[in-house]
Parts: C-alpha cells; structure tokens; sequence
C-alpha cells in the first residue's frame, strides 16, 4: 500500500467539522441533566464524521478500552481506509458533568497527528504542570514545590505572586496544594471540571487571566492538552500517578516501563499536530452553541502546529 503523507493543511478543516458535529449533537442536551446521553450524542456524531475522511486513523486516546463501546475506544479504526496513517486524540464530550447542567466550558475536542507520534497514555491520573508561551525553557519544574512555582513564575514575568493566577481542578486530592498556594497570595481559579481547557487557558493568558495550570486529573485530557499547547505554544510537563497495581497494569500495557519519566509537551505530541475544538457551553476560551430560531451557530478554534497558525471560526447550521 503506498505511503501518504500527513498533509495537516488538508485535514484540518475535516477535523474542525468532526468537533463542530459533535457539539452540534450534544447541544439539545445541555442543561438536560444527563451526561451518559450527551456523552453518547457526541460521540456518534463524532465516529460518523471520523469515517468521512480520506485517513487510517486509530484511536490511541479515546474513552475506555474495546470492550466499553459504542464509545471511540482505545484501538478502534476509522476514517475512509484511505490515505495517511494517522494517531488520534479525541475526548467527544470534555465536560459531560457541564453538559448535563449546562455550566461553563464544555468542549468537544480532538487531535490528530502522525502514526505514532501520539503518547499512549493509560486512563489514569497524571500530575500536570503547565505554563504559556514567552518564558525559557525551565523556569518552572515538576521538582519545584507549588509555591516554589509560583515564585519562580512571577520572577520571570517581572511581577509579585499576587499578580499570578493558577488554575486548578477543585478536588478534595489538591487541598493541601491549593492551602499551600494561598501562602504565595497568587490568585487560584478553581474549576469544577474540563482540564484540557484548564491547560488552554495559559496559553492565552491575556485574554483568561491565567498564567499557570497545575494538579492531577486524566493523562488522557494531558495528552489532548499538550497538542494544543504545542500549536499556541507554552510549555507543559507530565507525571503519571499510580493507586494500586492494576493502574500500573495498564501503563504497562500502553507500552510504558517508566514510571517515574517526566513527560514534556514534546514527548507527548512528537510531531506536527492539528487540534480542534467546539464551544458546547459558553466559556472563557470558545463561545457555547447558539440557538437561533431556525439555526445552531457553533464556534470552533482551528490550530496547527507546523505553522503555529490559529483560526476561530462561527459555523451557523440550519435545523
């Protein structure tokens, strides 16, 4: 069979449409109540749109393992059988919770790149350290401790700690983080749920307000994460955690013998990478789906990284 090449620049509009698809599907559910049917919505939405392109794609980050599907698992095939072999990251639905109670910043995500150049990670948890662009290379380490970061951050952006804001996930495991924290007097925006736009809001920092993002929560999103980063820029680290040998079970059935490694935004996501995403309800990054007698107008941020080039597009589709 011959080889095709990755032509991001073609596929990235195909990819914009299979998170627009996506949101579009779980839009009649918001504020609903029910997160498996909205979760369920995107993701056929999704694998339908999936199998329209021209590619070899196999899910490597997806939710769950074969035996849980209808849902896009870990391994499935799709897209036409024709074209590049592609690696996919996708999370249909990145805020089912949100969704189902229609509160801020659910997004349909997805990324694409290169067979072989996304990192496999497992569903479980990984320790998450991310910052914007504009900053050398260190400044900020898995090492330091969180108020450490926050010092180290504020001295390269020529301001006081009180002048940083960091996002984290509100979750009883980042208590002890967060009390920390609060002794540096930086500002901490707590999110319920949605890391991967947690990590996204750094990159814009001008706009968000945010300047760090740090915590746990799925290696997956980090993934999906990271290739976002590695279009807008910023700097991202990963540590994968582990609560009992059947987690560990899993990294190594992903292919992972370090347990320890310190991944970087460029051990994730090794090649060039396009990254879509869809407002489903209002955010600070993208706007929600919008009802308007007779259409659903949906907004979609469009990236690449080969060209660091960002597009935000409105799709205004008839019902």
């Amino acid at each position: 069979m011959p080889k095709h090449d990755f032509n991001d620049r073609m596929l990235s509009l195909g990819l914009a449409r299979v998170s627009e698809a996506a949101a579009l599907a779980s839009a009649r559910l918001i504020g609903r109540g029910d997160e498996k049917a909205a979760d369920q919505a995107a993701v056929n939405a999704m694998r339908d749109q999936l199998n329209l392109l021209d590619i070899r794609g196999t899910v490597v980050i997806g939710e769950g393992e074969r035996d849980e599907a209808p849902m896009l698992y870990i391994g499935e095939e799709v897209g036409s059988g024709s074209g590049p072999e592609v690696d996919i990251a996708l999370d249909p639905l990145e805020g089912t919770t949100l969704t189902a109670k229609d509160m801020p910043n659910a997004l349909c995500v997805i990324a694409m790149a290169p067979r072989g150049t996304l990192l496999h990670a497992p569903d479980v948890y990984m320790d998450k350290l991310a910052i914007g662009p504009g900053y050398r290379r260190g400044v900020v380490t898995m090492d330091m401790s969180p108020a450490e970061r926050v010092s180290a951050l504020s001295a390269a952006k020529g301001c006081s700690t009180e002048d940083i804001t960091v996002c984290v996930l509100e979750r009883p495991r980042h208590e002890e983080m967060i009390a920390e924290l609060r002794t540096t007097g930086c500002a901490i925006r707590l999110i319920t749920d949605g890391d991967v736009a947690g990590v996204i809001h750094c990159a814009e920092a001008e706009t968000t307000g945010i300047d760090m993002y740090m915590g746990s929560g799925g290696a997956p999103e980090g993934v999906l994460a990271a290739a976002a980063l590695k279009c807008m820029g910023g700097q991202m680290f990963g540590r994968l955690t582990f609560r009992n040998d059947d987690e560990r079970g899993r990294a190594e059935k992903a292919g992972i013998t370090n347990f320890d490694r310190v991944y970087t935004r460029d051990d994730m996501v090794t090649e060039d990478v396009i990254f879509a995403a869809t407002g489903v309800t209002d955010g600070s990054i993208l706007a929600g789906i919008r009802r308007e007698p007779g259409f659903l107008t949906a907004e979609t941020i469009l990236m690449r990284s080969k060209t660091g080039s960002v597009r935000r597009m409105t799709y205004r589709n008839p019902t």
